[in-house]
């Protein structure tokens, strides 16, 4: 995808990765990327913390699920008052912090948190019956393989809200935002496009917005539950 962009745009681009999602935000937080893939309330962070600007994100909305082991007797959240619940980081939006919040604030429902780094790890752990219930997303649930599958359940599944955006520190041109946002709207316009933009979670690429698509987040006080990245 970043080889097309370069032959569209005419920029040279550097992937960084992080490989827990805290370093991911202490990165960010430190506006060191000039561009980068976020959850929904990351976005608030980074507009909060440096300014960055919403450029495009997926057409799909984003949910969280909570799931446990498929031959689990858990029915019912309630059930799962008092438990330790598997996340792979505090501040993973539909993952964990809109999940907490949900626990706690709309349910009344009192949990203990483990953070396990990955969606990988969460999933896996209930699996391993470290955990009886771990937080995740659709599109991480999907993407693993038929037999982690089958071995969960989705217990619950949090309100939608829209889906992460790819972003950019104000320190890059106008004019540059202008074409990195032009080229992902074209590549989502071709099949070819559309794959490359599957494979890194960016289907049906559309305009973001953050007075739209993110600042309504900010009215959830979820800050309450935001663990600072150190």
């Amino acid at each position: 995808m970043l080889d097309a962009l370069e032959a569209e745009t005419g920029h040279k681009f550097e992937l960084k990765t992080s490989d827990t999602i805290p370093k991911f935000e202490a990165s960010f937080m430190a506006a060191e990327p000039d561009f980068a893939y976020m959850n929904p309330y990351h976005a608030v962070m980074a507009r909060r913390g440096a300014g960055y600007i919403p450029l495009v994100r997926s057409k799909d909305s984003l949910s969280g699920i909570l799931v446990v082991r498929s031959d689990s007797a858990i029915r019912e959240l309630a059930e799962l008052r008092g438990s330790t619940i598997a996340y792979p980081a505090p501040n993973a939006f539909g993952a964990s912090l809109y999940m907490r919040a949900l626990l706690g604030e709309r349910f009344k429902i009192p949990t203990e948190a483990t953070y396990v780094q990955t969606h990988v790890n969460a999933y896996r752990a209930v699996i391993r019956n470290d955990n009886p219930a771990a937080g995740g997303i659709r599109s991480t649930l999907e993407r693993e393989p038929a037999e982690v599958r089958d071995k969960l359940r989705v217990l619950y599944e949090t309100p939608a809200t829209a889906s992460h955006p790819v972003a950019a520190h104000p320190r890059v041109s106008a004019a540059t935002r202008t074409a990195v946002r032009a080229a992902l709207l074209k590549l989502a316009k071709t099949e070819a496009g559309n794959k490359m933009l599957d494979a890194v979670s960016l289907d049906g690429v559309v305009e973001a917005d953050y007075a739209k698509d993110y600042a309504p987040l900010e009215a959830l006080r979820l800050e309450r539950f935001v663990v600072q990245p150190k």
